[in-house]
């Protein structure tokens, strides 16, 4: 039992030590990868800022961040993923894309290093 719990303790040492880091700016984005779902909502880019990521996207003119859900996996490096709740179905002359704010604590990923985006995007 001694050794057993002498792991435990170093484990639980080296886990909460990683807890006080603080990155230093925004979280590196990484590609989704070749396994990325295909029926993700395709950006137009994706920018990852000191106060959270911000999404451009084709709007009708009328689109609000209610109008949007995010998912999180987190692992190794956090996954998000955006998806519409409701399809645009206004007739607004207005612009022909959004951006959107995230902020990493609404998406729970404050003090990651990096973030996956598994939507198709293009960088800025």
């Amino acid at each position: 039992m001694g050794v057993l719990f002498n792991r435990r303790v170093l484990l639980a040492g080296l886990l909460l030590s990683g807890c006080a880091t603080v990155p230093e700016g925004p979280p590196r984005l990484l590609p989704a990868g070749a396994d990325a779902p295909g029926e993700l909502e395709p950006l137009l880019a994706v920018r990852a800022e000191a106060g959270g990521l911000v999404i451009r996207l084709k709007s009708r003119g009328c689109l609000r961040k209610e109008d949007l859900r995010f998912f999180v996996e987190r692992g190794g490096a956090p996954s998000v993923a955006f998806a519409r709740r409701r399809l645009e179905t206004c007739k607004s002359g207005g612009a022909d894309e959004a951006e959107v704010r995230f902020g990493w604590d609404e998406l729970g990923l404050a003090g990651a290093r990096a973030v996956r985006v598994m939507n198709p995007f293009n960088t800025p």
